[in-house]
């Protein structure tokens, strides 16, 4: 039987392994992209609110940003490994674009004249304690983040394209280690002072603690985010279709 025009002759089940394994990617027409983006948004603004309140767990120093931020990391993952670099490269952008518009509308409204009573004097007292860090934090987190996610994306798509769709585990184990500690290393030498962290010790604490906290967490959610990037990919159209295929290596590079 003649193959239809552009199909290979080999059935696709017993094509090569190298082939059926290449680095495949998505295109964004999905809400799925949409919504994971407004996610990690969310996330990212929230933490960044917690991050101005220094926390002790005995001698264990952190900030109240501690349990949210990681999933941001996560999703991160799941956008890299499903839509590739590129892709990536503009929910990290836009993101931070979002958190930023936040810490400016945090400002206005502490700029905002309110009620002169006790109760709108104190109300005011407590927005200026609450977000008034805030701005200082965007920055650490902006830096931090940026950089932490585009080497945790970009180390995660050029291990696919060497790995094709194998090792699934290795790549979101591997990125996080290396995103992580770039972006906790950053963010805690801004943050630290924000947050009363000044003596040394402290700092060391601070960035030891964020560090193994944020990757122990990616580590141990691997089987979760493994789950959540098939679950994505199984209902994604255009996952694996052969444009997409061949931009691979671009979305590696």
């Amino acid at each position: 039987m003649t193959p239809a025009p552009g199909r290979s002759a080999v059935p696709e089940d017993i094509q090569p392994t190298a082939a059926r394994s290449a680095a495949r990617f998505a295109d964004i027409g999905s809400p799925y992209f949409g919504i994971m983006l407004a996610a990690m948004a969310v996330v990212l603004i929230l933490s960044n609110i917690g991050a101005s309140k220094g926390v002790a767990f005995g001698p264990i120093v952190t900030d109240g940003g501690f349990f949210l931020f990681p999933l941001a990391y996560i999703l991160g993952d799941v956008i890299s490994e499903v839509y590739g670099y590129k892709v990536a490269r503009k929910a990290i952008f836009t993101t931070f674009a979002l958190s930023v518009f936040a810490s400016l509308c945090y400002w206005v409204v502490i700029a905002l004249p309110g009620f002169d009573d006790e109760y709108g004097a104190a109300k005011q007292s407590a927005l200026e304690g609450a977000l008034g860090p805030v701005p200082q934090i965007v920055l650490a987190s902006l830096l931090a983040f940026l950089a932490g996610q585009t080497i945790n994306s970009w180390i995660l798509v050029r291990m696919k394209a060497r790995t094709g769709e194998k090792s699934l585990w290795a790549r979101l184990m591997g990125s996080s280690g290396a995103g992580e500690f770039v972006d906790t290393l950053i963010f805690c030498s801004i943050a630290a002072p924000v947050i009363g962290i000044a003596d040394f010790g402290g700092f060391v604490n601070y960035v030891l603690v964020g560090f193994i906290y944020k990757t122990l967490v990616e580590f141990l959610f691997v089987p979760v985010t493994s789950l959540a990037i098939n679950w994505v990919k199984r209902r994604e159209p255009s996952y694996g279709a052969p444009a997409r295929a061949a931009e691979a290596v671009t979305n590696a590079a």
